[in-house]
């Protein structure tokens, strides 16, 4: 068959066509962001209730008109809590061709997939996991953090253990780099605070144990003053702490490290969570997060679709996304080295949490003290 000049023109205008419009067609597809969380084991609730929060944080930037242009689109995955899957979870994400990996329960797994994450040159956004190498450790030259540090952590700690005149203190304290850095943060935040104390116990524990007895055994024995609990297990090994300690009737006061007592973790404890001391960054609806119109959007779509009240972690989540998409549209790029230097000393407005900034990494928090009462979280003035 013959064909003219003019037919020929004309289909190879339409060859063109067909091999642009993938492009376009890519172009127009999702952003897509990851999620690792553990979904499964002690804390599965907790990271899917994570999960969602990033989901609903996607929903809120898509219905603004996405990130130039662009839908978000949220792919899951379970780290199991534990460092080597965590790490090949990470690469399940980066061969799906995600922009950015939010993750962070767990400080081990998160120390485990840094380096995997920053050689795949994605960008890593940590949004929970608290130990200090995580900035500081090299891993992730651009580490970014949103909760808070276990310096910050340490400081509002201490000052209560010194406003409270505690003498004898004791440690029931998780053993890993989570566990151990909080605990050497707060004693060294009370030497630096001219307290003077002595440490008449301490206990270690794996992240996965749920029978305190005989560390409460040893520290009921040693009549301390306050007994802090440092547990980032809040699906199970944080009830269960609290109730063997009610049920043994544990003297002194019961401070737990900062942001482990979410509501998820009252609900399992009952009864035993009352009384216990903690800190905490985020109340979704105490001052000022009350009156912030994002929050109350946020609360009001994560009451709507999960019938929970957001929580701390899933605050800290949704934020997570809602930095990095403000700075993808500021700067018009997905690139990860340029969005990384702009949210590690940037400041972004808008957020969930109000208009906040970050300093080398860190986000900066405000820190409220708490007492549970009735199975409630009271913040103190």
């Amino acid at each position: 068959m013959l064909i003219s000049r003019k037919g020929f023109l004309q289909l190879g205008a339409i060859g063109a066509a067909s091999l642009a419009a993938p492009r376009l067609a890519r172009a127009a597809d999702p952003i897509k962001v990851g999620a690792l969380f553990p979904l499964s084991g002690g804390t599965a609730v907790q990271g899917q209730h994570v999960c969602e929060a990033i989901g609903i944080a996607a929903s809120m930037v898509n219905d603004t008109g996405g990130v130039m242009g662009r839908k978000v689109e949220v792919i899951r995955r379970d780290d199991e809590s534990t460092p080597a899957v965590g790490v090949s979870r990470a690469n399940e994400l980066i061969g799906e061709g995600v922009s950015v990996i939010i993750e962070g329960w767990n400080s081990p797994v998160t120390l485990a997939i840094q380096t995997v994450i920053a050689r795949a040159g994605v960008l890593d956004i940590t949004a929970i996991s608290k130990a200090d190498q995580i900035l500081t450790g090299g891993g992730n030259p651009l580490a970014i953090r949103l909760n808070s540090s276990n310096a910050q952590d340490g400081q509002v700690i201490a000052d209560h253990l010194k406003a409270t005149g505690a003498k004898r203190i004791a440690f029931l304290t998780q053993n890993d780099a989570y566990g151990n850095g909080a605990q050497a943060a707060i004693e060294g935040m009370l030497k630096a605070n001219g307290h003077t104390y002595e440490k008449v116990a301490e206990e270690r524990f794996p992240f996965t144990q749920v029978d305190f007895r005989v560390a409460l055994t040893s520290i009921r024995g040693s009549n301390a003053d306050a007994v802090v609990a440092i547990n980032a297990n809040e699906g199970s090994g944080l009830p269960a702490l609290l109730r063997q300690a009610r049920q043994m009737r544990l003297k002194g006061e019961l401070v737990t490290a900062v942001g482990t007592v979410a509501p998820s973790v009252i609900s399992v404890a009952g009864d035993a969570a009352n009384g216990i001391v903690g800190a905490d960054i985020y109340f979704p609806k105490v001052e000022p997060f009350a009156s912030n119109p994002v929050n109350q959007d946020f609360v009001r779509r994560g009451e709507e679709k999960i019938s929970y009240t957001p929580d701390k972690f899933m605050a800290l989540g949704a934020a997570s996304l809602q930095v990095w998409a403000t700075a993808a549209n500021e700067l018009k790029t997905l690139d990860r080295e340029k969005l990384g230097a702009h949210i590690r000393n940037g400041a972004f407005k808008g957020t969930i949490f109000g208009d906040v900034a970050f300093k080398d990494g860190q986000l900066g928090s405000s820190h409220h003290l708490f007492t549970v009462k009735d199975g409630k979280i009271e913040v103190r003035a």
